[in-house]
Parts: C-alpha cells; structure tokens; sequence
C-alpha cells in the first residue's frame, strides 16, 4: 500500500508555492512516500476589508489548517515564520524549518527608487503594523495605508495608481519570481525584519513521531538557531500581530548577533537593542535582548497596546 503525507496550505499563489517546494523536497527524500496538497481558504484570506490586527492577528492564517491536522485529515501544514505565533496552541509541534530565503523587506514603486526618494505625503501600503512603524520611525512625513490581499492584488493596486509604494517581503516576490518588481531591499537598519521573515517551518500534531522523523531532514540548523532566538523575543514580550515587533538574528556557527525592537504603531517611538553570545545559548539570548527593551521602555509601548 502507497504511504501518503498530506499537506494543509493557504489557497494563494504564494502559499501553494510554499507548500509545492516541501511538497518537492519531501518526494525527493521519500520515494515510497506519497505528498499531497489540501489546500485550504482561511479566514485571514476571506477577510480583506479590515486590517489583519483588527480581526484575530496573523493566527488566522494557521488555524483552518491547525484544524485540519487536529482531526486528521492532514499530516503537516507549511507556514511562513513570520506568520507563526510565538506560543503554539497545545498539541501541536513546529519541529522543522527550512533554509531562509531573504529576510528583507522590500520596497515596490513604479515611480520612486527607494524611501529616501519618495516625496513628502507620499502614499505607501502596507499591511504590517511592524512596517508600518518601521516606515513611520524613517520617514513621519509619509501616509501610511492599509494594503490586504494577495501578492498579486496588492500588486495591482500599486499600478493602478492607489499608492505610491507599497512594502512586501522580498522573499515572497523571489519566490513568485517577481524579484525585478523590488525597487531596493530594506536594510535592517532602516526596517528591522519580521521574526522568521523569510523562513518556512513545518507544523505537525505533537505526538506524531512518524511525520516527525518523515520531515527531520528537512531541518536547517543554521536557520533553526536563528529562529529559536527570534522567537525567544517574541514570547518574552507575549508577542502577536497587533505589535510592531521585529529581530532579526544571525550567526556563524559560534556566535549569533540578535537586534530587535518594539514601536509604537505610528513610529514615533521605538526602543531597539542589540545582544550576541554562543549561538547554544541561542533562545536565552533572545529572553535577555527582550528583558533589556523591555526595562527600556518597550513595556510602556505594550501596555498600551494590550
């Protein structure tokens, strides 16, 4: 009897590419292994009138799939980190992630080269409440505008002339292979990433030791210290998508270098750290790096905020 591993995936073009490439990785290293897709439509995807924060955070892109692992009618879901709140709800396990693409965000205008050219009151969209007051801290001169929906639709918007720029992950246009729409990258310095920006990871019921081993090779260690730290932040300042919070973490196999920051949603504020040491002490670091914002005023912001 054929085996089969089914995958649960967001409906839009870029989640289907996602879950394809674990979809083509996993039939590379299991032969004998059937892979499929579920693709199924979320409520963060049926609902694009408001902003994400307003109706549940980005955990609405993982519960219809979380769902479906709970009853059994899948075996794994593939998410965007960045998606991935910091605590998962009880039974579920996120054991593997893959090598990264660019964490970057990215900036797309059909008129203007980058931040710094962009006139004042200029329009830009953005779905993020982390980029938005990235954007706002950079430039406070600029309109920031809600921008929801798909890649493509957020796309269409910017040349329909709706907005003068908008911003996106430079990852999720390489993947669709519409890098040459990136006018140029964020540096850290100016938009500090997403945590796990950039990065897949595989999410499986907790007491599945046969996906579990299935899915091990998967796993990019580099990557998986890098996140392990940004999460750390994360869960320490009780982190969701209605918070402007962002690290970003690199190492060289000894030594890992961690930033991060927390804003107010309009810019006008933001308190940002940086912490390194031994990359085994990757998850402590992240704690400690969130303890120094947070005696440094970070949490003034998020009592705010909650």
């Amino acid at each position: 009897m054929t085996q089969t591993l089914r995958i649960a995936t967001r409906q839009s073009e870029l989640a289907l590419w996602q879950a394809r490439h674990v979809q083509v990785r996993l039939q590379t290293a299991l032969p004998e292994v059937e892979v499929v897709l579920l693709p199924i439509r979320t409520e963060g995807d049926r609902v694009l009138d408001r902003p994400l924060a307003e109706i549940g955070g980005k955990g609405l892109f993982l519960k219809e799939l979380e769902a479906a692992l709970a009853a059994g009618e899948a075996d794994l879901a593939v998410h965007s980190m960045k998606d991935v709140p910091a605590e998962l709800p009880p039974g579920f396990a996120l054991p593997t992630v893959l090598a990264p693409g660019s964490p970057l965000d990215a900036f797309v205008s059909n008129d203007h080269d980058s931040v710094e050219a962009l006139p004042a009151g200029a329009r830009v969209g953005t779905s993020s409440l982390r980029r938005a007051a990235m954007l706002k801290h950079l430039r406070p001169d600029l309109e920031i505008a809600n921008l929801r929906g798909n890649v493509q639709t957020r796309l269409a918007k910017l040349d329909a002339g709706e907005y003068d720029a908008i911003l996106l992950a430079c990852a999720g246009l390489e993947r669709l292979e519409l890098a040459a729409r990136i006018r140029s990258a964020l540096t850290p310095e100016q938009s500090l990433p997403a945590i796990g920006q950039g990065v897949l990871g595989i999410e499986i019921r907790a007491d599945d030791e046969v996906t579990a081993s299935r899915i091990a090779a998967l796993d990019d260690e580099y990557t998986h210290i890098r996140v392990d730290a940004e999460r750390a932040v994360n869960a320490r300042l009780e982190g969701s998508c209605h918070l402007p919070i962002a690290a970003h973490a690199e190492h060289d196999g000894s030594t890992l270098w961690l930033r991060a920051a927390v804003g107010k949603p309009d810019g006008s504020v933001m308190v940002r750290d940086e912490i390194s040491g031994p990359t085994g002490e990757a998850a402590g670091l992240g704690q400690a790096l969130a303890e120094r914002l947070l005696a440094a005023g970070a949490d003034r912001i998020l009592a705010d905020l909650a």
